[in-house]
């Protein structure tokens, strides 16, 4: 078994200052958003783990794009027969992490997910690659297949179905709102001396305070 107690590094592009600090959490995520954009580091700078609890207690992770953000919070799509979508049902309360570990940051949000209407997910829908359109049809995402070659059987099947015209949004595929009560900017530092902010919502605005590394 390899040694990997010796792998590490010092983190040092950068520091985080409460003096720098906007009073909104939304406007520094779109800051930090912009410069992992722009720095081009990343394949999936929009790329979030999203964690939901099942009824047994028990956490799962998968990694979801991020399609939109603005003061309300952060909105992804999926099938909502899937199981974050049933987790989500049961449970509510999510956590979404953004690892933009190329430029020594992370960003950890807590919050709650609600349904988007159907108005606002067929916007998105029919934006999307008519492939990827046919996808959402094909999937039953988190259920159990006996082979890729189902997938690829029915996907060749829905395909030859809306050749002609637009694809119809599946009643089944949706999207969430994860509206957050906490939001953590966390900056890499020398020594392991990490700088980590913590947004934490209150009547009438956020609360900041500095946390431990």
């Amino acid at each position: 078994m390899s040694n990997l107690s010796d792998i590490r590094r010092e983190y040092t592009l950068g520091g985080l200052h409460r003096e720098d600090l906007p009073e909104e959490p939304m406007a520094l995520f779109a800051k930090w958003l912009e410069e992992v954009r722009d720095a081009d580091v990343l394949p999936d700078p929009t790329a979030m783990s999203v964690a939901t609890v099942d009824e047994t207690g028990q956490p799962f992770q998968r990694i979801v794009l991020l399609k939109r953000f603005d003061n309300n919070g952060f909105v992804f799509f999926t099938n909502l027969e899937s199981r974050k979508a049933e987790q989500i049902a049961h449970n509510s309360k999510v956590s979404l992490l953004f690892p933009w570990h190329a430029l020594e940051r992370q960003v950890a949000i807590t919050g709650v997910a609600e349904p988007l209407s159907t108005a606002e997910v067929l916007k998105y829908f029919i934006t999307r690659p008519k492939e990827s359109q046919i996808a959402a049809w094909v999937s039953k995402q988190s259920s159990k297949i006996s082979a890729r070659q189902a997938l690829e059987s029915k996907f060749a099947e829905m395909k030859a179905k809306f050749s002609q015209g637009e694809v119809p949004l599946p009643k089944f595929w949706g999207g969430y709102l994860v509206r957050p009560s906490s939001i953590e900017f966390w900056q890499g530092g020398e020594h392991r001396l990490h700088d980590r902010f913590l947004y934490s919502e209150e009547a009438g605005g956020w609360d900041i305070s500095r946390l431990a590394p």
